[in-house]
């Protein structure tokens, strides 16, 4: 049995049985072939707890790099390989002067976890540009191609998060982008960064938004975090306008049924419950809630267990859930 070291954004102390990393299809079959349960598939491990100083069976991750551009009408499809550094993928469709990625730079991890958590930032979602997902799937060594829609894609949501959970391993996503400018300037601090400017550059849109992100998250090299812990939660309209009464100035964000363009919730920013709740900078042990962006909770001391973060997450949820009657879900996956 082996005493494989695994990194991670949160800067915990992890070890597996074996961490395995493919870089071909051919290879990454045979580790199937021969893989035994237990075992997870991560990207760079950004957006996952490790519940356990060890890990009991095999943790698999992609090597896959490389990318293929193909002309589709006015469109480019952009497949790049699952292993590929997401803001490293970012960054070179900005650099062809390509439209749809830039407002998601400088998010961590990779490509195959871009398609397996729809990441979001700044009015813009993975599922917006994602054309297809090729995966292979543990069962058979088969290939399939997903389209969209078969992802069935929602907030921080897809069906292999889900349904299809250590089904399928990722090797490659195929994006839509486009030579068109089409900033999306949705997100308020985006708009209000160009000051309402018309035709803002990729590469403005892009240094924005790193410099907002910066602003506000710790660098992961420097403060271990996953980044955003919890997810905003969607509430009725009703519970809204009752929250509306006793915190009038409470933000919200209608959440709008794309077939019936009919509202159907409220969301509500965590990061503003956490904050009003009076628990930036609470620590339990060594991990905190950040003192910028209270979303996020972090390796203070460097030293923090699992343990330490489990227990504050239940701390925030459970402050959150008493003061709002709003639970918090996180957004992390515990492993």
């Amino acid at each position: 049995m082996g005493n494989s070291t695994i990194p991670n954004t949160f800067g915990l102390s992890v070890t597996a049985d074996n961490f395995l990393t493919f870089t071909t299809v051919p290879q990454l079959r045979t580790i199937l072939n021969e893989l035994r349960q237990p075992f997870i598939v991560v990207g760079e491990a950004s957006n996952i707890l490790f519940t356990t100083k060890h890990y009991k069976g095999t943790v698999l991750r992609s090597g896959i790099t490389g990318y293929e551009f193909t002309e589709d009408g006015p469109d480019i499809l952009v497949t790049a390989g699952s292993g590929v550094h997401w803001d490293d993928f970012v960054a070179e469709v900005v650099r062809r002067n390509l439209w749809g990625a830039e407002n998601l730079s400088y998010i961590p991890g990779t490509v195959g976890a871009s398609a397996v958590q729809n990441i979001g930032a700044y009015g813009a979602e993975a599922k917006d540009i994602i054309h297809t997902v090729q995966a292979i799937e543990i069962a058979t060594g088969d290939k399939r191609i997903f389209s969209c829609e078969e992802c069935q894609y929602a907030y921080r949501s897809s069906i292999f998060k889900h349904e299809l959970a250590n089904s399928y391993v990722i090797i490659s996503v195929t994006y839509r982008l486009s030579r068109t400018p089409r900033p999306n300037l949705t997100y308020k601090p985006l708009a209000e960064a160009f000051d309402n400017k018309a035709n803002p550059s990729l590469d403005e849109i892009r240094n924005t938004v790193i410099q907002i992100r910066r602003s506000k998250l710790p660098e992961p090299s420097e403060i271990g975090s996953a980044g955003s812990f919890f997810m905003n939660p969607v509430i009725t309209i009703d519970e809204y306008e009752k929250l509306k009464k006793i915190y009038p100035d409470i933000p919200h964000y209608e959440v709008e049924d794309p077939k019936n363009h009919c509202i159907t919730g409220i969301k509500t920013p965590a990061a503003w419950l956490i904050d009003h709740a009076g628990l930036k900078g609470f620590s339990i042990g060594g991990a905190s809630v950040h003192l910028t962006q209270p979303l996020v909770l972090i390796n203070r001391s460097g030293t923090a267990t699992s343990d330490d973060i489990i227990a504050l997450s239940s701390h925030v949820i459970d402050t959150v859930k008493n003061m709002y009657n709003i639970t918090l879900r996180p957004e992390v996956i515990f492993v």
